[in-house]
Formats: structure tokens, C-alpha cells, sequence
């Protein structure tokens, strides 16, 4: 049997360890964002984005690229230097993915099927027959029209866009 003092030592102990492991989990956070096909925002380039995707359909004149995939349209926004100027980024962003815009022609995706109505990450706006679901955490935006899944995109990730700051 063990002594009073003895069990008050192991509470202390078990604690502690139990207090570290969730402070350590917390800090091990990597703010990165939510990719698409190993596309990152802010950190993936046009380079990266021809490689992976192949020559783009189009390209407007501010540099925005469509590509044409199974299901649908991609559609990749690149950072410029206003957007570096407006919020304060350092300037090395320039160029990086700013989003990913996924156009879905063909999908049966619910919000009920991809499980996001009971999903706390996300916050769920509803205007007229049309569902956005959010996680800035993570800088994935689903749109749902009628029901079913027509747009993703993939953004930055909050803390991500705080660590880019000068």
C-alpha cells in the first residue's frame, strides 16, 4: 500500500506529464493550409502549379490559370504585390498560390455526406438555397447549391496569413 505522500508525488507527477503533453500539442500546430493535389497556398508558385496540373486552358490577363480536370474546372489565383502591400506580407509571397477554386460539374457531395453539418471547424452561412461551409483554421471553403457540392477552394490558413506579416 502506498503512503499518502507517495500518492500525492504520482498525482503531482501524472499531472504534469498529462498538462505538458497538451501544452506541447499545442505549440506542435503547424498553420499550414488545406492543399489540393500538393498545391499549398502561400507557399506553392506558378511553376509548381504547370508541373502538377499540365499547361493551363486559360490564363487571364492578371495571371489567373484554368485548368480543365475529371469532374470539372480549376481555377488557381496567384498573390500580387497589392495584396502584399494591402495586408502587410512579406514581399518574398509574391507570386505563391493565393487559392485554389474548384469547380465541381458532376457532384452528389451533401453537406449530410461529407459529415460537415455537425462538424465544430466549420461555420455554415445559408442564403437562398445556397450552403458555405468554412474552416479558416484550415482555409477550406465548401459552396453547396441546392444540396450539392459546386465550388471548393482552398485559401490560406489563418495563422498562416499571421506569420506572413512583416
Amino acid at each position: 500500500m502506498k503512503r499518502p505522500n507517495q500518492q500525492k508525488f504520482a498525482l503531482r507527477v501524472t499531472a504534469t506529464l498529462i498538462t505538458s503533453l497538451f501544452a506541447g500539442a499545442g505549440f506542435t500546430g503547424n498553420a499550414s493550409a488545406a492543399t489540393w493535389n500538393r498545391i499549398e497556398p502561400l507557399k506553392s508558385r506558378r511553376a509548381d502549379v504547370v508541373k502538377i496540373l499540365g499547361q493551363p486552358a486559360s490564363e487571364s490577363p492578371d495571371g489567373v490559370l484554368r485548368f480543365t480536370v475529371a469532374g470539372g474546372s480549376v481555377q488557381v489565383n496567384f498573390v500580387d504585390e497589392k495584396f502584399v502591400t494591402v495586408k502587410k506580407l512579406k514581399p518574398e509571397l509574391v507570386g505563391t498560390v493565393l487559392q485554389v477554386i474548384l469547380q465541381h460539374e458532376h457532384s452528389s457531395d451533401t453537406p449530410e455526406s461529407m459529415k460537415l453539418l455537425k462538424n465544430r471547424q466549420f461555420v455554415n452561412d445559408n442564403v437562398q438555397g445556397v450552403s458555405v461551409f468554412r474552416n479558416v483554421k484550415d482555409g477550406i471553403i465548401y459552396t453547396f447549391i441546392a444540396g450539392t457540392l459546386k465550388t471548393t477552394r482552398y485559401t490560406f490558413a489563418d495563422g498562416q496569413l499571421l506569420r506572413a506579416r512583416r
